[in-house]
């Protein structure tokens, strides 16, 4: 069993960008240093992408200039081509989040773009990268399933990453964008993948949308992933995928791996108190189970708020 895992915060990011509320940039930058108030030390701080098709995004540069550069905190800002690159580099994130996708129907209707040519674009995005001195990272979207294609053959993704890795990313990970895997598919691709890629950093990245996350996140640590993403409050959400609700919960995460002896370096009752905030932010409840519940055994969880 793995003894130690990163979570990756993309609160600001997923979180937001699926919902119907365009929230202020003062209270996004508050999101991300309230998050790292609670110990996120990685974070998806905005997406660079047109603001038409993802208006929620359209303040990325303007957040990451206001947030600054906090101390040991790695800023990620997802690409999604070239342009989305030139952007994030230029606004000086700390880290480049390239997506390729595993279904060409998915990958047409949300990018524009084949499978096969979300690959070249990643490639493209982490050459980029390197040469600005910005290390990337790429996610395999709809590794678990597509909202439009069904089915998603497990040896091709596991031919997409081996394909990926050889262009020198920082990481790879598996986004089950829509919600549908299932802690028995999650564990036979990461065994495959950490058989096909040993050298390789793996990461997962779970919606609860079919109530399967936390479960998936479990199968996932246990199959040899070593980082997760998660979202404060339990938001999230694709635009471009029918029904794909939330992200698993970070504090859900971390109440999940702290009671299994796992460290992740989080206070998971800093992270009640601000997905507490999040709702009176959005106007409406979380779907964290934490929220509702509280932590265990009881502590003061209105601590960061």
């Amino acid at each position: 069993m793995v003894r130690a895992i990163e979570i990756v915060e993309v609160g600001p990011r997923d979180g937001l960008q699926n919902e119907a509320k365009i929230v202020s940039t003062a209270d996004k930058v508050e999101l991300i240093r309230r998050a790292i108030s609670a110990g996120a030390t990685r974070i998806e701080v905005a997406s660079f992408v047109n603001p038409k098709r993802v208006p929620q995004m359209a303040d990325a540069d303007e957040v990451v200039s206001f947030l600054g550069k906090p101390e040991g905190v790695t800023r990620i800002g997802l690409v999604l081509n070239e342009r989305g690159a030139e952007r994030a580099i230029a606004c000086g994130v700390d880290q480049l989040g390239a997506v390729a996708v595993a279904s060409d129907a998915f990958g047409i209707r949300n990018q524009g773009q084949s499978s096969a040519e979300s690959v070249a674009v990643a490639q493209a995005i982490i050459a980029m990268g390197k040469a600005a001195g910005v290390p990337a990272q790429v996610t395999i979207a709809v590794a678990f399933g597509c909202p439009f294609g069904g089915e998603v053959d497990a040896d091709h993704v596991v031919a997409m990453a081996e394909r990926l890795a050889s262009f020198g990313p920082v990481e790879i990970a598996l986004a089950d964008t829509i919600g549908v895997a299932v802690p028995a598919q999650v564990t036979q691709l990461y065994t495959a993948l950490c058989s096909a890629l040993p050298d390789v950093k793996l990461r997962a990245h779970f919606h609860n949308t079919r109530n399967t996350g936390i479960a998936n996140v479990w199968a996932a640590v246990e199959a040899g992933v070593d980082t997760i993403d998660a979202s404060i409050g339990g938001l999230g959400g694709c635009p471009f995928a029918p029904g794909a609700a939330g992200n698993v919960a970070t504090e859900d995460v971390a109440y999940l791996l702290a009671r299994s002896g796992v460290e992740t370096g989080l206070n998971f009752e800093r992270l009640i108190g601000t997905a507490r905030w999040l709702s009176g932010v959005m106007g409406k409840d979380m779907p964290s189970m934490l929220v509702k519940a509280g932590g265990f055994p009881e502590r003061d969880t209105h601590d960061g708020n």
